[in-house]
């Protein structure tokens, strides 16, 4: 299934193109032993906001309504980030205004002028305070599936590190509706969204649009679940092992899981899933 992928419209050229990756930063390493947790992780592609690998956004909602918006720039051979612009954006009252846009500083050098930091904005930003407190951080790449297929927009799975914010999950049938890339985080009064060049900002899961159909299972099928349950794990206790820590991890899945591809799509799949498992996904 081939997904088309096309530059943010705003910004073309700029961001890190759509990743997929297994593994999570801060997650505890105790879940490095579960593959099916790493496979939900990789599921999809990782989205990356259109920004430079220099380049921070930081987004803090002061107070219902008003949002502060800045970008900062780290100069080459330097650790330290620096103010490019700093803009508040206040939410009209009533319904159909215009929301305003109050620039409060901007580096001239730069090169951007009060109107080009708005249009900065809009490159980065959508539907603020809708509902109330959320910001859309767009992202870098938009995609269009194929005929049938919708995209699913949502925030990092399995993304432990705290403080966490709710991002909202929408399902789009992209096949057809052009949907620019965006997710859509919700604060609340003294919370801070940051994004920087170097680090996803959301998740994308390519489906199927199938209806499902749920039928009431047999003692047959009841029994064949049981039998594949207490197969599986006889199999799986044979190749236990230990890590130093007294963790017992087994690679029983991921070897099922290789065998079963190679059967149903070719030795292609399973040298990717071999791949993985010698990078060290295991089974808890």
């Amino acid at each position: 299934m081939d997904v088309t992928v096309l530059p943010n419209q705003r910004r073309p050229g700029v961001g890190r193109p759509p990743a997929a990756e297994n593994r999570r930063a801060a997650l505890p390493q105790q879940a490095r032993f579960c593959p099916v947790v790493e496979d939900a992780s990789r599921s999809g592609f990782l989205v990356y906001p259109p920004l430079l690998p220099s380049e921070a956004l930081q987004v803090r909602l002061l107070e219902p309504g008003r949002l502060r918006v800045s970008l900062h720039h780290t100069p080459t051979g330097t650790s330290t980030p620096q103010a490019v612009w700093v803009m508040d954006i206040t939410s009209s009252g009533g319904t159909g205004g215009v929301d305003g846009y109050d620039v409060r500083y901007f580096d001239e050098s730069a090169g951007l002028d009060e109107t080009g930091v708005q249009q900065f904005s809009d490159a980065l930003l959508a539907n603020i305070n809708s509902p109330q407190g959320a910001v859309g951080l767009r992202g870098a790449h938009d995609f269009v599936t194929p005929e049938g297929w919708d995209t699913v927009y949502t925030g990092i799975l399995n993304r432990t590190e705290r403080p966490a914010l709710p991002v909202l999950t929408a399902r789009i049938e992209t096949d057809w509706y052009a949907q620019p890339t965006e997710f859509r985080y919700v604060l609340q009064p003294g919370d801070i969204l940051s994004a920087n060049g170097q680090s996803p900002i959301g998740q994308v899961i390519f489906v199927p649009r199938e209806s499902v159909q749920l039928r009431e299972g047999a003692e047959a099928d009841r029994e064949a679940f049981l039998a594949r349950q207490q197969a599986y794990w006889a199999e799986r206790s044979t190749k236990e092992r230990a890590t130093n820590f007294g963790t017992l991890y087994s690679y029983h899945y991921r070897d099922e899981q290789k065998v079963r591809r190679a059967g149903s799509a070719g030795g292609s799949e399973a040298t990717s899933t071999a791949g993985e498992s010698e990078a060290g996904s295991s089974e808890g």
